[in-house]
């Protein structure tokens, strides 16, 4: 199979033995499949098409899913296992962008053209990429490569994460300009950074981490001005090993969401304005991996062993309900592509995620019902 192959619809409905929802098995290959990461927007023509990742036929590739008929194309020919293409989608929702190793391609998503936009440099390690809300420039971060002084296999297990947060490896924040591959070297320290996030309504504003442990870190959500070169921390520890992070622009790009864990394990989900105002918390006691929201009006987790589900929260005249159960999720969180990832479609009434329930990873599609008052409570004690 090659680039603009069409694979038959793979999908299957069910409804879950919990809550009783609806949900759509997108995917269904012997070979593991995920969406993009759950703060990249992967959907695109109006809504219809679904980007994701996928491993077929020994190779990495990335596609589309059509919501509406269930048709998989290829979208893109690459003859080898990388494991992962991390992409995000260009603004007009036209081109998407991809890291092969230490290149950046940009592939229209109409033509399947493809054409390399940035040669990183092959002595650092590459990390995520994101566009900015005007369209014109690739943001993204690389580091320097400690391969050889101490094991590092991040996507599984986290191995030489600890280690990489305290040798402090040489990093670089580099703007890139789509259209002639321009580089720009816009921010560099000696930190583990990663992370990067644009924001969705201001070209000049991306948020950027400090990677490593999240009790252990410095700090770990960051600000910058890509014009003034302005850097600030978001979002202060209130107790020494305080735990934030996972953070993700609200569609204003204005307010950043987020999750953590206070320094005798309660968990919180929140969000802050940019310049550290407007902050609400909420608390629950129980453990996740992964928070996120369609505003601050619905919010999702996904439970850590030994629990299993998706729970969710709505805000209604300012009150959040109780915790409810969305679904079932099962998923092994064993490597990065097969976190569940649960994330909102852009107008709120869809969730996706992953999950390797069935022994390979797969997405999973919920039609949200217009209110939660009908799902069943959740309750901590009894799961």
């Amino acid at each position: 199979m090659s680039k603009s192959t069409v694979w038959p619809a793979e999908w299957k409905r069910y409804k879950d033995r919990f809550s009783g929802v609806t949900i759509t098995q997108l995917t269904d290959y012997t070979g593991h499949s995920h969406h993009l990461y759950f703060t990249e927007n992967g959907w695109y023509d109006n809504g219809k098409k679904i980007l994701f990742c996928s491993d077929r036929e020994n190779k990495t590739n990335l596609f589309s899913v059509n919501v509406s008929t269930g048709e998989i194309v290829q979208l893109t020919d690459h003859d080898t296992t990388y494991g992962s293409l991390p992409a995000c989608l260009h603004p007009n929702g036209q081109f998407a962008f991809f890291r092969k190793e230490h290149q950046i391609i940009e592939i229209d998503l109409i033509t399947l053209k493809e054409r390399v936009i940035h040669e990183g440099d092959p002595a650092l390690v590459g990390g995520n990429i994101n566009c900015t809300a005007d369209g014109k420039y690739i943001i993204t971060c690389q580091h320097e490569d400690f391969k050889n002084k101490f094991p590092i296999d991040l996507k599984n297990g986290y191995v030489g994460h600890r280690e990489l947060m305290e040798a402090k490896p040489y990093s670089q924040i580099i703007q890139i300009k789509i259209e002639d591959g321009e580089s720009t070297i816009v921010f560099d320290d000696h930190n583990f950074i990663t992370h990067i996030n644009t924001s969705p309504t201001h070209h000049n504003l991306i948020t950027f981490c400090h990677e490593g442990p999240w009790h252990l870190v410095d700090h770990r959500i960051w600000g910058l001005n890509l014009e003034t070169k302005e850097v600030w921390k978001i979002r202060e520890r209130k107790e020494a090993r305080e735990m934030v992070g996972h953070e993700y622009w609200y569609p204003d790009g204005e307010h950043i969401g987020y999750h953590g864990f206070r320094e005798n394990g309660t968990a919180f989900f929140g969000k802050i304005h940019y310049r550290n105002t407007d902050m609400e918390e909420v608390e629950f006691s129980f453990r996740n991996w992964h928070a996120h929201s369609h505003g601050f009006s619905k919010v999702v987790i996904d439970g850590r062993s030994p629990l299993d589900k998706l729970i969710v929260w709505e805000q209604v005249d300012g009150t959040f309900s109780n915790p409810k159960i969305l679904c079932e999720h099962r998923c092994s969180f064993h490597v990065q592509k097969v976190h569940a990832h649960p994330q909102f479609n852009p107008d709120g009434t869809k969730l996706l995620f992953t999950s390797d329930k069935n022994g390979y990873g797969n997405l999973y599609l919920i039609d949200l019902p217009e209110c939660f008052e009908s799902l069943p409570d959740f309750d901590a004690n009894n799961h």
